[in-house]
């Protein structure tokens, strides 16, 4: 097999595991909102515990259980799991209160708040071509939003659970950029594992906290529901960390956007969502922006590979 071969039939393999894994998280997304009207906390407990199992299973067929929750630096994960577990409830809030297409694309506002929060709070230097693709982004959020926004303007707008159910997944989207902030930090210096494994247990520890706010006694159906919910999020994580291993990220990330057509196809054939107008065109301009982003880190990378390249060692 040849170099250009073996790169091509690993780039195809993480492309194929990051689909796989994106599927795996709509069906989390699809189990949690088919559950009803579960509170939040409760919900990221179901979410982050049962988690941990596929995750358990998975680093013990590899070996690597015994050091998996090892690290030197505790205080960084719980940190990581508060803001992680805030972000996780308001956006399951959101999902058990709008049309599955639009809470999947109102995540995409993410990686585009990573950008901006890059810049404010690393000191990196962000450029006149990524700080367009993130101000056509964020009007793209803008219009998926626009609909539900405008109800704040009338007497009944703020008993619209709609309404607060985009201001929570917004909320949510840049609550989770900074988590991701919080991760890229931890990566320098943790397995994947180990970040993955503290973040269930902390989250599952945290969302017990919010018992004495109101959870409620579930049917079997929903207790099945949210299960199963919690296998696909440990099963998923695995997945993508699967498909990043294989792939550079610049390949693989732009299929995240894939979760889009299946929210539409799901939210149709599952609840009869019809998606609106606004959310397809706001969508496509928010994914449009996202890989503009990603394509533009490439290029970045590369330019600092050549640079790299091209300097001579001294002494």
């Amino acid at each position: 097999m040849t170099v250009d071969h073996a790169v091509g039939h690993n780039a195809l393999r993480g492309i194929t595991l990051k689909i796989v894994s994106v599927t795996v998280f709509v069906g989390m997304q699809t189990c949690i909102k088919a559950a009803g009207d579960v509170p939040a906390g409760q919900i990221v407990f179901f979410r982050s515990f049962f988690a941990i199992f596929p995750i358990i299973a998975f680093l013990a067929f590899k070996g690597e259980l015994a050091t998996a929750f090892t690290t030197r630096r505790p205080f960084n994960h719980i940190a990581r799991g508060l803001v992680g577990v805030g972000a996780m409830g308001l956006g399951f809030f959101a999902l058990t209160r709008l049309p599955l297409p639009e809470a999947i694309t109102l995540n995409y506002a993410q990686p585009l708040l990573v950008v901006v929060f890059s810049s404010v709070f690393l000191g990196e230097t962000i450029r006149v071509y990524r700080w367009s693709a993130v101000a056509v982004g964020l009007a793209g959020v803008l219009i998926i939003s626009w609909p539900e926004l405008t109800l704040l303007n009338s007497d009944e707008g703020l008993d619209d659970q709609e309404v607060l159910g985009v201001m929570a997944a917004l909320i949510a989207a840049a609550i989770s950029a900074v988590a991701m902030l919080l991760v890229r930090n931890l990566v320098q210096t943790e397995k994947t594992a180990t970040i993955v494994l503290w973040f269930s247990s902390t989250a599952s520890v945290l969302s017990l906290f919010t018992l004495p706010f109101g959870w409620q006694a579930l049917t079997p159906m929903q207790a099945a529901l949210l299960v199963v919910a919690g296998f696909c999020g440990g099963l998923g994580q695995i997945l993508m960390t699967a498909a990043y291993r294989h792939a550079e990220a610049s390949v693989v990330a732009p299929f995240e956007y894939t979760s889009m057509i299946l929210g539409v196809v799901v939210g149709y054939l599952v609840f009869g969502d019809v998606t609106s107008l606004n959310t397809l065109i706001g969508g496509m301009i928010v994914v449009a922006a996202g890989i503009f982003i990603i394509w533009r880190e490439r290029q970045l990378g590369l330019e600092r590979t050549r640079t790299r390249t091209a300097t001579p060692p001294q002494g």
